[in-house]
């Protein structure tokens, strides 16, 4: 009988270049991915003055839907309860900048005066003490005359500055008036704009959620993904905003006692700009504590008392944002802290204050969107705890 021979197969090896395309393919897709993100950083930069208010009015919708909601729970129409709730958010806005107009005519009023004093309090620190950069140029000075000395040469002299006369554009009262009224004409606009669009939104209850359900195709696992996103991003934005209404109050509740205490002049108007400057992260208390800070060197002319009002501001800052919004953040949504302050740096760069002030809210609806698409799970374990 014949052997019989049994002919097995190497596995063929790859060809020599396949590293090299399979390098080429990656550094192409590191290419698109680089641009693509140029591009949409460019986009959203360029659509600021239309996806600002936009994020603003659904923001501001989703914390007020549960009052419409609980309204039409009782048997009033939806339109009726978005007309009461608008009317009762507008009128206690009206009501309380009313309440306060004597304490911010008065704060508005002294500051001539304030910057005056502040200005003469720093000529008067820097009057006779050279500063670091004179003595810097005498010190050169000093040594490039020794140099030419020691080489042999003349002492080298300096040659007189020449000054150079600049005319100085004239301050037009009517140009600043109309550039003032103008810039206010436009912010009132917006704010109306932003009514309109909160109201509107308010008045559609679940249109838009029933539209993006029927746009998510004909599966009833994308149907019920798309309802989960939503509901979890309502649920969100709510709780994140109830927290951001607790801090708020609590900041301008202890800075009015601590003004109080302290004696600060319109204790009442500085803590409710306290309570709203707060909102903005970072950026908010650090500019409270400058104007409280200001407000007190013009009322007790001591920079001691000054430092006073300023730290008792970044104190109360700083405690209920360390402790109290941390709290209620990491229950709400168990975000990482790194990416949170990452969030907010990318956002502040692209959109100044409003980024700042949309952060927060914008990396929260990128979590709960990431969550529950299979594709995106690494940028929720990212963002997660």
């Amino acid at each position: 009988m014949k052997a019989l021979r049994v002919l097995v197969r190497r596995p063929t090896a790859p060809p020599p270049f396949a590293p090299a395309i399979q390098l080429r393919v990656a550094a192409g897709s590191i290419a698109l991915g680089t641009l693509a993100t140029l591009a949409s950083a460019f986009a959203l930069s360029w659509g600021e003055k239309f996806l600002v208010p936009l994020l603003l009015g659904i923001i501001t919708a989703y914390t007020l839907n549960p009052l419409v909601a609980w309204l039409e729970s009782i048997r009033i129409p939806r339109a009726v309860g978005t007309v009461v709730v608008m009317t009762g958010v507008l009128g206690a806005l009206v009501l309380g900048a009313y309440s306060l107009r004597g304490e911010l005519q008065t704060i508005i009023g002294q500051l001539p005066e304030t910057a005056a004093k502040v200005s003469a309090a720093i000529e008067q620190v820097h009057i006779g003490t050279p500063g670091n950069l004179q003595k810097i140029q005498s010190a050169a000075t000093k040594v490039e005359r020794a140099t030419a000395q020691a080489a042999g040469g003349p002492p080298a002299t300096r040659e007189s500055a020449t000054h150079v006369v600049v005319d100085q554009p004239t301050f037009k009262l009517q140009s600043f008036l109309w550039a003032g009224s103008m810039g206010a004409v436009g912010v009132i606009g917006q704010a109306v704009m932003l009514a309109f669009l909160v109201f509107f939104l308010l008045l559609g209850g679940d249109q838009f959620k029933r539209k993006l359900v029927r746009l998510a195709g004909p599966s009833l696992s994308n149907k019920k993904t798309t309802v989960r996103i939503l509901d979890d991003i309502n649920g969100m934005i709510q709780k994140y905003m109830f927290m951001l209404l607790v801090t708020d109050l609590l900041v301008a509740a202890l800075s009015w006692i601590a003004f109080r205490w302290i004696g600060l002049d319109n204790a009442g108007a500085w803590a409710v700009a306290a309570g709203l400057l707060h909102t903005i992260p970072y950026l908010g208390p650090g500019a409270t504590a400058a104007l409280t800070g200001m407000a007190a060197f013009m009322q007790f002319e001591s920079i001691s008392r000054a430092l006073i009002v300023s730290g008792a501001s970044l104190a109360i800052a700083t405690v209920v944002g360390s402790f109290v919004a941390t709290l209620m953040v990491g229950r709400i949504a168990r975000m990482n802290s790194a990416a949170v302050f990452i969030s907010l740096l990318f956002w502040g760069w692209l959109w100044g204050v409003w980024g700042l002030l949309l952060s927060s809210p914008i990396i929260v609806i990128v979590k709960v969107v990431s969550q529950h698409v299979d594709r995106l799970h690494p940028v929720a374990e990212m963002l997660g705890e």
